[in-house]
């Protein structure tokens, strides 16, 4: 547990169907997990570990859609799962599934778009014969804005720090309310694409407080997140290999050299809950002496960038939130975390990341 509520993170698989320019996942040479693993992961976290929140990752996961629907299919079997978030490229996506995912009361849909079309094709490569991202996204954008829980990742890469802000605007100006914004960490970041992510900052956060002012409905879940390794997610992370980890730092290239130093076990001989955090207090280390300075600098400022954006927005949600109550409305849309949720502990170093995978 990171913030008193367990998480399961499985890998469903590495391989992807993008090549995009800031992901650091190793995509080559892994299987994926099966649908029997993911049944058997979802059980044993559930049983051994008390459940609470399931995330789908990879790669892509869609490209092994059976697996997904098996965890889907067990997390709504199991009373102590509380939500599963399902985080995707997109191009697996089609009216179809869409239609399926929304039968999911616990899901809760991520889709990754960095923006106006001209960055989000720049920065996504398609690898094979893929439709262009860009127009497969928006052409079922219709559908995606009908589930009650569909959430835009906008991904702020260091080349692109400067339109941070015309690339959110972009975004809502399609008819996107639900947001999470990453920017790229783990690379490294010049000082005038820092000095131009906080600006964008600035622009985007002034963006939601006139908003929410005017009693408009966007949402960030970066007010609601919290994790003790900046990008990467912490709790009872089950690998595409079956191996089992407290953090999936080992998804990145560079950081594949710790799989052995954070594996505790697999899913035939798990971890005790008390081995498995003991081994995930260990991981800032195995981090800080396996990256370069140059590439921890610019991860703890671009992490301090986010913090400054998310504690400055407290105030303005809190006030419209307040609002809301009194005029009778319900504070929070469905699946939307309460205040309680909010976690303002900091990390090692002084940081206090909002962003994860």
């Amino acid at each position: 547990m990171v913030d008193g509520r367990g998480r399961l993170i499985l890998t469903v698989t590495r391989a992807c169907d993008l090549r995009c320019a800031y992901c650091p996942t190793a995509k080559d040479g892994w299987p994926a997990l099966s649908p029997d693993d993911a049944v058997a992961a979802v059980r044993l976290f559930a049983d051994r570990y008390g459940g609470g929140d399931v995330k789908l990752f990879g790669g892509e996961p869609l490209l092994v859609p059976e697996v997904v629907q098996a965890a889907l299919d067990e997390a709504a079997r199991q009373p102590r799962i509380r939500q599963i978030y399902l985080s995707t490229n997109g191009l697996g996506l089609n009216s179809a599934r869409i239609e399926a995912l929304a039968r999911h009361e616990k899901l809760i849909l991520t889709v990754s778009m960095d923006g106006r079309p001209e960055d989000h094709r720049r920065l996504r490569k398609g690898r094979g014969s893929v439709p262009d991202a860009y127009d497969h996204l928006v052409g079922l954008l219709p559908h995606l804005l009908a589930l009650p829980r569909f959430v835009v990742t906008q991904t702020i890469a260091p080349s692109t720090a400067a339109q941070a802000a015309a690339n959110f605007a972009h975004l809502v100006g399609l008819g996107i309310r639900r947001f999470n914004l990453l920017p790229g960490y783990y690379l490294p970041w010049k000082a005038d694409q820092l000095d131009a992510l906080d600006r964008g900052f600035a622009e985007i956060g002034a963006a939601f407080r006139a908003d929410w002012a005017a009693g408009g409905r966007l949402y960030l879940r970066n007010l609601f997140t919290w994790a003790p390794t900046a990008f990467f997610n912490s709790g009872l992370v089950v690998d595409a290999d079956r191996s089992i980890h407290p953090a999936n730092v080992g998804l990145s290239g560079a950081l594949e050299g710790l799989l052995g130093q954070t594996r505790v076990g697999d899913l035939d001989d798990p971890p005790s809950p008390e081995a498995l955090a003991e081994a995930a207090a260990r991981v800032p280390a195995l981090l800080e002496g396996a990256l370069s300075a140059e590439v921890l600098r610019s991860t703890a400022a671009v992490d301090r960038a986010l913090g400054r954006l998310v504690e400055g927005l407290y105030p303005a949600w809190f006030a419209q939130r307040r609002a809301r109550h009194s005029a009778g409305g319900a504070a929070t849309k469905s699946g939307e975390p309460k205040s309680a949720d909010i976690e303002t502990t900091g990390i090692v170093g002084g940081s206090s990341p909002r962003s994860a995978l």
